[in-house]
């Protein structure tokens, strides 16, 4: 195996434990939406964000090194860790309305029992 092949590996398991991480997070902003816990479900968010971001990194050094002239070989791994950043990610952005959505809902309700 080259040294080449070797750091996509090593990438791909980075952005493969920084999705997943960010996907938990993701989960758990849901959990607090659910409870109604919309400070909790923006810290949780937060931290998802964080973790794509990290992931998103990882992946971003393996493309500018193939800008650069770096040649890897074909690997499902790698594949894989890109599918699986881009469809957490989205997890994220449908987080994200779906929090903004609930508290609006939720500030609907306590005006409407103002009343």
């Amino acid at each position: 195996m080259t040294d080449e092949n070797n750091e996509l590996i090593l990438s791909a398991m980075g952005i493969l434990t920084h999705a997943g991480d960010a996907r938990l997070h993701t989960k758990e902003a849901l959990k607090h939406v659910q409870a109604l816990q919309f400070d909790k479900a923006d810290a949780s968010l937060k931290e998802a964000k964080a973790e794509i971001t990290q992931a998103h990194a990882a992946q971003t050094e393996i493309i500018q090194a193939e800008a650069r002239g770096v040649q890897y070989e074909y690997c499902m791994l790698f594949n894989h860790a890109q599918d699986t950043l881009m469809t957490i990610n989205s997890e994220i952005e449908l987080c994200s309305s779906l929090i903004d959505t609930f508290r609006s809902f939720a500030a609907m309700f306590v005006k409407k029992e103002d009343c």
